[in-house]
């Protein structure tokens, strides 16, 4: 497919959707150029229904749709949160069940639709595995328990809808390198590779789905890894995205997240519940132009070395076409 130009976009903006956290609102933090919200994604040989917020609202009637992951996870369920938003005639009807706002800092959210008595939630988790602290020799350390569940696992029973994702984390330095950081059992790998571990992983997650998850109640997605864009340098030295402000125009190779998404579909192969990837990782690989950047932070708090945004997106923008994406599968399995 391709990106085009569509006068009728954006689906919301930063003005008429309050529940935008400040890192992925744009426009509010003072971006000018809006081009990157007018562009939509049209498939090649399919003519696909626009997204409607009311019909999507009416399929998830009475249901939980609920997003697990890390923050680029919580970058697409903020977006389906505006995307449904613009139907509701009375806002006061959509509220956190708990009253909490939307930061960075905290993990766990639930929006309810009260008209149609629906909730959207958000659970964080950057790896799907527990994250835990081991005695290593005589200092305490952090590691990645990967034949264990996170502990929110619990709470994400019995949704109806659940978006899985994990990716972004497994490149840190931590991860990549493997030293003393993998626990299984009461086990530390000295060292172990980290798309071995990955895969241990979501070999434990996909046990849990294949034990907890009912598929003639709910259905399960997993979205395939989102690129970053940055250039000169990486996301504490000095990377960078500012300048761009137009899709590329063919995507470079996508060796990181396509990796991962290999291993992803290998798991997915051999598991009995059925789970749909939602392969977001080649449209959005074009799209250079549509992180925060600078644009993640209010001009008063930018400080001028401060480090760029070009691994999430903001708001309105890319993870609006992941939402549809998400909107036709559902449209075309009811």
């Amino acid at each position: 497919g391709k990106w085009v130009y569509d006068s009728e976009y954006p689906l919301y903006t930063n003005a008429s959707c309050p529940l935008i956290d400040e890192g992925f609102a744009c426009e509010s933090n003072g971006r000018l150029d809006l081009n990157y919200t007018k562009l939509r994604w049209e498939p090649q040989d399919c003519d696909a229904p626009r997204f409607n917020a009311t019909k999507m609202l009416e399929m998830i009637r009475g249901k939980r749709l609920v997003f697990v992951g890390d923050s680029i996870n919580r970058n697409q369920w903020e977006s389906m949160l505006c995307m449904l938003f613009q139907a509701v005639k009375d806002p006061k009807k959509v509220y956190e069940t708990h009253n909490r706002r939307i930061t960075k800092e905290k993990g766990n959210y639930s929006f309810r639709f009260a008209d149609y008595k629906c909730t959207v939630e958000f659970y964080v988790t950057h790896f799907l595995v527990r994250e835990g602290r081991a005695k290593i020799g005589k200092k305490r350390r952090e590691t990645l328990i990967i034949d264990a569940m996170d502990r929110t696992s619990s709470r994400w029973k019995g949704a109806n809808i659940l978006v899985f994702n994990t990716a972004h984390w497994w490149s840190h330095y931590k991860t990549k390198s493997g030293i003393n950081y993998y626990q299984e059992g009461n086990e530390i790998h000295p060292k172990l590779h980290v798309s071995t571990a990955f895969k241990k992983a979501l070999q434990t997650w996909s046990s849990w789905v294949d034990k907890n998850v009912d598929p003639k109640k709910t259905r399960v997605f997993f979205r395939s890894a989102a690129p970053s864009h940055f250039s000169g340098g990486e996301w504490n030295s000095g990377g960078h995205c500012r300048e761009a402000n137009k899709p590329l125009n063919q995507t470079f190779k996508l060796s990181d997240s396509a990796g991962k998404n290999t291993i992803v579909e290998e798991v997915l192969k051999q598991m009995k519940t059925p789970v749909t990837p939602l392969n977001v990782s080649g449209l959005s690989q074009y799209r250079i132009d549509a992180h925060p950047s600078i644009y993640g932070t209010k001009p008063e708090n930018r400080r001028s070395q401060a480090v760029q945004d070009c691994s999430h997106w903001c708001l309105p923008g890319v993870p609006d076409t992941w939402n549809h994406l998400l909107y036709l599968h559902l449209l075309h399995k009811r």
